[in-house]
Formats: C-alpha cells, structure tokens, sequence
C-alpha cells in the first residue's frame, strides 16, 4: 500500500481526507448518544399507562426517607448474673468488698470484711482480733467513692452456687485483723471458689482489684467446675 501511495501521490491526500471525516463522524456520534439516550427514557416514561405512574408515586409517598427511619429500640437486658469486685476509698488505705446480683435489676447484694464499731476496733485489728461486720459499710453503695471494679458474669446455675458460698463466707467470719482476715482475703476466697487466680491478700484494696483482673486476663464469665459447690 505504501508503494502504491509513492507511485500515485494523490491517494495519499484522500486517504487523509477519508480519516479526518470519519473521525467527525465518530465525534458527532458520542457527543449526540446521551441526548438519545435521554429522550428514549422520556418516551419511555410517556409511554407508561397512567395507572402506573400513579402507582409509582403511591410507593414513593409511603416510603420513608433515610434520615426518617428510627432503630428499633433494643429489648433490656436482664440477665446473667454477676459478682463485682469492688474497692473504695476509705480513711486509710481503703476498703475491698463485692457487689452481686442480676444484671438489669437495681437492687444489689453486699458483702465485706470489715472491723465492726468505729476507729477503736479499727486500731486493735492491727495488732490483734476483733469482731467484725460482713454486710455494707458506709461508702460501699456510693460510686463517688469507688476506686475500681471488676465485674465478673455468671449462669444462673452457678450464681446460686456462688451467693450461697457467699453467705456462709459472711456466716463464717466473726473476727478481723488487718494482716490476716481482712477484706482483701475475704473477697480473695471468694474469687478462688469461683475458678479466679487471686493476688497475695496483703495489697492495698484499689491494688489487689486490678490485680485480680490483671491475674485473669480481664475475663467477663466463668463457669464452675463440676462439682463445686
């Protein structure tokens, strides 16, 4: 073909000439295929019966708008139960206690180890033993004094297992003393009978709950073993 255009240079200008008018062509093509494509959606639509159009608008009048639909509102929780470590500032170093219950009801179990009277007794437990209280103190049921926590969840079979342990840990501890039966290894046994690795009980009581959790890994369930209980 080459050659052919170097023996006949004329041919060589209608070549061009051909090109060029095909790529108007082309260009006049694109640039015209959306108006098309627009006017065939309107004969489209024109062409629906009006029973559609009406029906169309209908669906499109009963359909909210995004912004308008609301999340459907989450049934409260009301379970399972659950044994809260706590610590709570106190005029010394503090105090340790639990909470526990069911999640999703307001009223709340307490138990702790705690010298009974005022600072009297308070002072001898160092040295010596004194008659202790194992229910709620003061401060124990305000969250403006809580220094930590570390709840722990349980089945409804284990939870019975685990408050009866409770009580007769309350039952069972007449006497304190702040090296040997104080609040930290009260609430130490009571984490031990429930599958948890308890810290050393000679920590101060904010220490040994975040302790605790740290020892466990900041596990949220546990499941008795069977037979315990």
């Amino acid at each position: 073909m080459a050659g052919v255009i170097r023996k006949y240079p004329g041919l060589g200008l209608l070549a061009k000439a051909a090109m060029l008018a095909a790529f108007v062509g082309l260009g006049a093509g694109i640039s015209s295929a959306q108006p098309l494509v627009a006017r065939t959606d309107q004969q489209q639509r024109d062409a629906l019966p009006s029973s559609a159009m009406k029906h169309a608008a209908t669906m499109a009048a009963a359909t909210p708008a995004i912004s308008d639909v609301k999340p459907a509102r989450r049934a409260a929780a009301t379970g399972p139960y659950y044994v809260d470590f706590r610590a709570r500032t106190a005029a010394t170093y503090g105090h340790a206690f639990v909470w526990y219950g069911k999640t999703g009801e307001k009223q709340v179990e307490v138990a702790g180890l705690a010298p009974a009277g005022d600072e009297v007794p308070y002072i001898l437990g160092h040295i010596m033993f004194v008659p202790s209280e194992t229910g709620a103190t003061y401060g124990d049921l305000d969250e403006q004094y809580l220094t930590a926590s570390y709840r722990v969840y349980l089945s409804e079979a284990d939870a019975k297992k685990v408050f009866a342990y409770i009580k007769r840990q309350q039952e069972s501890s007449p006497l304190w003393n702040a090296a040997t039966t104080n609040c930290t290894a009260f609430i130490g046994r009571i984490a031990t009978f429930m599958g948890l690795n308890a810290p050393f009980h000679l920590l101060k009581p904010e220490e040994y709950v975040n302790k605790l959790r740290e020892l466990n890994g900041g596990r949220k369930t546990v499941q008795l073993e069977p037979g315990r209980g």
